[in-house]
């Protein structure tokens, strides 16, 4: 269990837009838990707050090679250095006041936000943090560029840089994004250009406020008035921009990201991707408007919002007799379309006794997880015993399973369950659980 953390105390930091050029001045203060991170226009009459998430995204045709957020009549520019920071960090609630359009530039990294958060103290809430892990890959693809998103059990970047340019050619890192790996690999980092580009960009009115010594400008055979931190700084750096651009999720993330000379556009896309997925397998705010009443028959789309079992791995069909905490009757209707009889005796099709086993648990899990203290946690199988199989099951039977609670405790549960087929006992066993939190609740 993790806290989710906010500074102790208020601090300043001053600069100008590397986009825009424009001085800003930005003030750092203490939130309360659930906030979030929200940014404050203190120069506008309304005081307006842009929360940031992925709701608040400006589309990148208004935003070229930077991470922006607004609403109808604000906006803020060049977040992800400083999203980067807090992410890696692990702050989730802080309120930021800001008196211009555009974040700070500095020197081109996230180095003096870790410095000034952290020297404002980041300290634990009292409340626990939400978090997702990515259920199913994504892959997205643009031009020569791709970015892919794994499940993992932790956030991994490998990122591969590869430009036309004899200076930046190909270069690899993979790292476990912890605050001290971000802090000392990643946030020292510093963005850049091409010499070429450098021009053509300022006439286009982006990295107005650029200098050499807030952008690493590469020419033909080198860094021009600068030197580089690290000898592959400019990978490091593409690592930073998408631990920013990911930020704008909300919430710690559990993920392999594999990307290939990605960018803000390609990253932002994938963001976009992780939300649809979390929003598709999360059950939070789901669950605390799910009013689950006792002898309620639950159809199979009112499970999946208890469960989080989907096809091909959900094998109740429906509950038609529910007592919270205390008993359920569930059913499966076997077919000759389950998946699992193309390999198990497709000859004379039997239903493995294991998955039999498998939708016994299921319905128990729904009887322990409809209470509302489990509501949005997982049971786990702790122990399985006194298994017996009495008759086989084939396709065009209807299971019927009849599940009674035994021991429960806060953190365990113990079941025994029967199934029928036509009145009969084809199998009983007695399950015990582990309920844990779920990684998004």
């Amino acid at each position: 269990m993790i806290n989710q953390k906010t500074i102790i105390k208020e601090v300043s930091i001053s600069g100008a837009g590397l986009h825009t050029a424009n001085k800003v001045n930005l003030k750092f203060k203490p939130a309360d838990i659930d906030s979030g991170i929200n940014f404050i226009r203190v120069d506008m009459p309304e005081k307006t707050v842009i929360k940031a998430n992925t709701d608040s995204l400006i589309v990148s045709s208004r935003a070229h090679r930077r991470t922006s957020i607004g609403n109808s009549t604000v906006e803020v520019h060049t977040i992800e250095h400083l999203m980067a920071s807090l992410f890696a960090l692990g702050i989730d609630n802080i309120n930021i006041e800001i008196d211009s359009n555009e974040v700070p530039g500095l020197d081109g990294s996230s180095q003096v936000f870790v410095e000034t958060l952290k020297g404002a103290g980041i300290k634990e809430q009292d409340k626990e943090k939400h978090g997702f892990s990515l259920r199913e890959p994504i892959f997205i693809e643009e031009g020569g560029s791709s970015i892919i998103a794994l499940p993992s059990e932790d956030f991994r970047i490998s990122y591969t840089l590869n430009y036309d340019h004899p200076m930046l050619k190909s270069g690899f890192l993979e790292l476990i994004v912890t605050p001290e790996s971000f802090s000392s690999e990643i946030a020292p980092a510093r963005t850049f250009c091409l010499e070429e580009e450098a021009k053509e960009l300022q006439r286009n009115n982006v990295g107005l406020g650029a200098n050499y010594e807030n952008t690493l400008v590469v020419g033909a055979t080198g860094v021009i008035g600068n030197k580089l931190r690290f000898d592959n700084e400019f990978v490091r750096h593409k690592i930073l921009d998408l631990i920013g651009d990911l930020s704008i999720l909300a919430q710690p993330i559990k993920a392999h990201i594999i990307a290939i000379k990605s960018g803000h556009s390609l990253n932002l896309k994938l963001a976009k991707s992780i939300d649809q997925q979390r929003k598709k397998y999360s059950t939070g705010t789901g669950k605390k408007a799910l009013d689950i009443q006792d002898g309620e028959v639950l159809d199979c789309e009112t499970i999946m919002k208890i469960l989080p079992h989907r096809d091909p791995f959900l094998f109740v069909d429906r509950v038609t007799k529910l007592e919270k905490g205390k008993h359920a009757v569930g059913i499966k209707n076997v077919t000759i379309n389950d998946y699992f009889f193309r390999g198990h005796f497709p000859g004379r099709p039997v239903m493995p006794g294991v998955l039999i086993v498998e939708a016994m648990a299921q319905v128990g899990g729904v009887m322990m997880l409809a209470l509302e203290e489990n509501r949005g946690k997982l049971a786990f199988f702790m122990m399985i015993d006194n298994v017996k199989f009495r008759k086989t099951v084939v396709p065009g039977d209807q299971l019927v399973f009849d599940v009674v609670a035994g021991k429960m405790k806060s953190k365990t549960g113990q079941v025994h369950g029967k199934a029928y087929v036509d009145g009969k006992v084809v199998a009983e066993a007695d399950l015990m659980f582990s309920i844990v939190d779920s990684p998004e609740s």
